[in-house]
């Protein structure tokens, strides 16, 4: 299934698998991370950008540097999910995006809130590296 944009709010779909949930059918809370960044990653790419690409031909990379979340009402075992992404800042080495996970859609029952920060670095160096202009120019 392919994300889509509503305006600048990117939404990814996620299942909740038995792997993400506990004995109870509850998400374990360090997954809410992990669908974070699988929309990330998918918003990533819908910009145009393959994150291995950026790497090996570019040598740049992105890492996360900051990450908080707020953990509203829990997801369980078999439920789908709407997964956001927002680039809610933009600066020379660095962006920071909103994320919401929702219940069935962007409609849905809010789950979780969470925002990152996210540096653009040199992969040899490890240094931070001005982020191009064209990166997020739809932005």
């Amino acid at each position: 299934m392919n994300g889509k944009s509503n305006g600048k709010t990117f939404v990814w779909p996620i299942r909740v698998y038995y792997e993400d949930s506990d004995a109870q059918g509850v998400v374990y809370y360090a997954n809410y991370f992990r669908f974070m960044e699988r929309a990330r990653t998918e918003w990533i790419r819908s910009l145009g950008i393959e994150q291995d690409v950026l790497m090996y031909r570019e040598r740049r990379i992105f890492v996360v540097v900051d990450t908080e979340a707020q953990f509203v009402s829990p997801a369980r075992f078999n439920d789908q999910l709407a997964v956001t992404a927002e680039l809610l800042e933009l600066s020379g080495a660095s962006f920071q995006v909103g994320q919401d996970i929702f219940r069935n859609n962007t409609d849905g029952e809010l789950l979780c809130r969470g925002t990152i920060r996210a540096a653009y670095l040199n992969a040899d160096t490890l240094k931070p590296a001005r982020l191009p202009e064209s990166l997020f120019k739809d932005f």
